[in-house]
């Protein structure tokens, strides 16, 4: 028996073995050329360091707490933790107990009662690693579903943040529309005045009207996407609607500048990374555990007893030895569907080590398309200021020269839709420059 054991450990050398991260991955150059590499990423931060206006810190804290998606994460991962438990139970042995009790009586004699108690014990020796590699692949799984419920977390957080900032932005877009339908009107009460003096005919008090009208309308649909926004957001944060509370676009500032990182940091920063090589990391042990079944497997048993009907307890050491000869177990007539089993597994590596791959490059996709919207939104917004400005000096211009009589009531709507414009503008550029800090701080990672 020693010789026996003795052969199949020398045989089973490389069956078990750690997971190590793969080399080569594609990260040389992930970012492009205008990320700023430093050794701190921007991900780092916390996101109360990030978003430090107190009424999204209220919001953000609300999801945390009551999101449906987050908490059906957090229940995932104690699920994968159970199962993690079970695999490290099945290194120990199984025992069972079997009492009895019975009564009986023959040819009217004095009735009797017999009691036993019996016993049997079950232990695998974990010689080839099966059990192992099983415990370590139920571990990749559990760190798995930790990352995906960080990743649940990161982006519930985004959510928030970016519906929180849309409804600031759609604030001062109905802002400037109710100020400038103020104007339209005015201008309207201008022209049939004018009309009236014989100064316009019909033809421009009916343009006036229609430009009134055009506003009103879209200042209504403004005002339906804001309260379609609230309910949204309401129901990620998992309340009833109610007002959502909030500052001014234009008092929210954030850092000038926004560190990358280096490229090497998303592998332990993106949630989603690190559940793509945690599922590549349970696959390697599955196919570690499909490579050992092709080695017995080896297993100790034995079983005691006691009965009053000989008032002594009742061991058989013969028959422990005959069971621990007889659960040697080597696999022969199933060596086909092993060898199957085997191949399935190889290949369900290579598919989970393409998709571990493929996660760093949309990760870095991502933080390239967030960089430049952010980067972009900055250079357009300082073009922005300078348009309103000018615009806003045009537009007061030709009123005045209008009421002297030196230019047309067309060149007035011309100069007021211009500024209209590029007051749109700049909110909306405003807004895309929030949403590429918000978009970069998730690509790297942050938020978790």
């Amino acid at each position: 028996m020693s010789l026996m054991l003795s052969s199949l450990l020398l045989t089973s050398c490389g069956i078990y073995g750690k997971y190590e991260r793969p080399e080569n991955l594609p990260l040389e150059g992930l970012y492009g050329e205008n990320a700023v590499e430093d050794s701190l990423s921007f991900a780092s931060l916390d996101w109360r360091e990030l978003f430090t206006d107190p009424y999204l810190v209220a919001l953000i804290e609300l999801g945390l707490e009551n999101n449906t998606d987050l908490q059906t994460a957090r229940l995932r991962t104690e699920e994968a933790q159970v199962a993690l438990q079970a695999s490290k139970l099945a290194f120990l042995p199984s025992i069972t107990l079997s009492p009895n009790a019975s009564t009986g009586s023959f040819a009217g004699t004095s009735t009797g009662t017999t009691y036993s108690l019996g016993g049997s014990a079950d232990w695998d020796i974990d010689v080839f690693g099966s059990l192992r590699n099983a415990k370590k692949g139920s571990e990749a799984y559990y760190e798995a579903q930790k990352a995906y419920e960080q990743a649940v977390k990161s982006e519930l957080i985004a959510t928030i943040a970016d519906s929180y900032y849309s409804l600031v932005a759609l604030d001062k877009q109905i802002e400037i529309s109710r100020e400038t339908l103020e104007k339209w009107r005015e201008n309207l009460r201008v022209t049939e005045a004018l009309k009236q003096a014989g100064e316009y005919n019909e033809a421009a008090v009916a343009q006036s009207k229609a430009s009134v009208l055009s506003e009103e309308s879209s200042l209504l649909s403004l005002e339906q996407q804001e309260k379609a926004l609230e309910n949204s957001l309401n129901a990620i944060l998992g309340r009833v609607h109610q007002e959502i509370e909030r500052s001014d676009l234009f008092e929210l500032e954030f850092s000038s500048e926004l560190s990358t990182g280096v490229p090497s940091q998303l592998l332990t920063q993106r949630p989603d990374i690190r559940q793509a090589e945690m599922q590549l990391a349970q696959s390697y042990y599955v196919t570690s555990q499909a490579r050992a079944a092709f080695y017995p497997q080896i297993s100790l048993s034995g079983t005691a007893g006691w009965t009053n009907s000989s008032g002594a307890a009742i061991v058989d050491p013969a028959q422990w030895l005959l069971n621990l000869a007889g659960s040697i177990l080597q696999p022969i007539f199933n060596k086909g569907t092993n060898i199957s089993n085997l191949k399935t597994a190889k290949l369900q590596e290579e598919e989970a080590l393409l998709e571990y791959c493929q996660a760093i490059l949309d990760a870095g996709t991502e933080v390239n398309d967030a960089l430049c919207q952010w980067q972009t939104a900055q250079k357009s917004l300082e073009l922005d200021t300078q348009r309103v400005e000018a615009l806003e000096s045009a537009y007061n211009s030709t009123q005045l020269l209008m009421k002297y009589g030196t230019t047309t009531y067309l060149e007035v709507l011309s100069a007021q839709q211009n500024l209209l414009q590029a007051q749109l503008d700049e909110v909306s550029d405003k807004y895309n420059e929030i949403q590429g800090v918000i978009n970069l701080y998730q690509a790297l990672g942050g938020g978790c």
